[in-house]
Formats: C-alpha cells, structure tokens, sequence
C-alpha cells in the first residue's frame, strides 16, 4: 500500500467524514429543537451537493481538457494548499468540543429562523458541497504531483468511499460519541502536512518553467527527495515561511477566541 493509495483515502475520508459528522450532528439538532418535519429539506440538500460535487468534478476535468500544463497545475497546487492551511486551522480552533457544537448551532438555528425548509436544505448543501467542491481539488491536486490519475490513486479513492458508507450507518447510531478532539487535531495535523507537500510541488512547476529560480539545499536534499518534498532552498524557505506564519496566526486567533469566551462567561 503505497502513499499516494493512503493520501487519496485519507482525503477523501476526511472530507467526507466531516460532511457526515456535521449532518448527523445538525440532524439530531433539528430532532432534539422539534423540528423533525426539516429532516427531509436536510437530507436533499445533501444529496443535492454530491450531485453537484461530481458535475464539478466533470467540468475541471473537462477544463483542464486532459492537457499537461506545468503553470496550470502550479496554481491548482497552491489554491489546494491555500485550502488545506485554512481548513486546517479551521479544525485546529474547533477542537473543542463545545466550540464545535457552538457553531453547529448558531448555523442550525439561523435557519430554524426562516419559515421554510428551504434555509435547513441551503445548510446542508452547502456544508456538504463544500467538502466536495475541496475534495475535487485537493484530489487533482495529488494526482498531478504524482503521475496522473492512477491505479494506486482510484484504489484510495474506492477504499474511502467503502470506509465512508459503513462510517454513515456507524455514524447515524454513535454520532455523540466519537472523540471530536483527536479526530480534529490528527486531521488539522495532516491536512498542514499536505498543504507544505504541494507548496513544495507548485514551487517545482515554476521552477520548471523556469519562473522560479532552482537552488539545491545540499546534504538535507537526499531525504527530502526520498520523502517525495522538493529539495530545494527555494521551496523549503517558502514552506518555512508558511509554518511560522501559521503557527503565528494560530496564537493570535486562539487568544482572541480565548478572550471571547472569558468575556462572555462574565456576562453570563
């Protein structure tokens, strides 16, 4: 079983597993505020975003026209490692179970707020197409740092959705008990790792192309190559750049969020 087969599924079950978590907490939501009669406008609007997720994954396919193109799949590349960073920390300040469930339920009760199912159904196709919409890229943007769409690649991609279906019945039964906090840190964890691969992988488009100059790190440059990383000065200072403006952000966001929830347990 090689990396990308596990990059792919990985992917592919984050994704969706967020999708199926956020679904299945925002549906016991509606249950639990009597709102059942809302279920059916939740569960199309889900169904509606992966039809809609396929059809967008159609038309890039169709966009791109099946041509190589090194700056077209640079960019591709670093809007999915844009993507990832954000989701990233977007997990990484939702690890906690109450802030989690705080945001599930500000959402669920803005569109408890309208009169018609129409809000639920916008809720969940937008929460799941979103997880599409990212999905697509995130898996173009593996497949052109590592060959093409390939056996070991199609075969993560069915391993997951396997894995995702028996995860929806499993789910559906134990929804409240699955440790939020590990799952969102391991997969916070993952997805910066990734997000610095395909900075790492943009950079060797351009350099390709010669847009960006090509410097070897030297002794270091063996075993970032034989971990699949681009070996070069240029790549490893932008990816420096980025943790540390990371790692910068997450301090600042955390203390405001901090700050936040003291604030309010004062007035509370």
């Amino acid at each position: 079983m090689g990396s990308v087969f596990v990059q792919a599924a990985v992917i592919l079950l984050r994704e969706g597993l967020e999708a199926l978590l956020v679904l299945a907490a925002l549906a016991a939501y509606l249950d639990k505020a009597g709102a059942r009669d809302r279920l059916p406008a939740l569960c199309g609007g889900a169904a509606a975003a992966v039809v809609a997720s396929l059809i967008a994954a159609w038309v890039f396919q169709v966009f791109n026209n099946g041509m190589h193109s090194d700056i077209f799949e640079g960019i591709v590349m670093l809007v999915a490692a844009a993507l990832m960073l954000y989701v990233s920390g977007w997990l990484l300040l939702r690890q906690d179970p109450k802030a989690w469930q705080g945001y599930l339920h500000a959402q669920a009760d803005a569109a408890l707020s309208k009169r018609t199912g129409m809000a639920v159904g916008a809720l969940a196709f937008l929460a799941v197409f979103r997880e599409g919409a990212e999905t697509v890229l995130f898996v173009y943007a593996l497949a052109s740092s590592s060959g093409g769409f390939g056996a070991e690649l199609m075969a993560g991609l069915a391993a997951a959705a396997v894995g995702l279906v028996v995860l929806f019945f499993v789910i559906n039964g134990v929804a409240r008990r699955i440790p939020l906090r590990p799952l969102f840190i391991v997969t916070s964890a993952f997805l910066f790792l990734m997000a610095l691969k395909f900075i790492g992988h943009a950079i060797q488009e351009f350099q390709e192309q010669q847009y960006i100059s090509y410097t070897d790190i030297g002794k270091a440059g063996p075993w970032l190559d034989a971990l699949g990383l681009n070996p070069t000065v240029e790549a490893v200072a932008v990816q420096v750049l980025v943790i540390v403006f990371a790692v910068v952000t997450f301090i600042l966001l955390d203390r405001r969020g901090r700050q936040s929830n003291a604030q309010q347990a004062k007035q509370a």
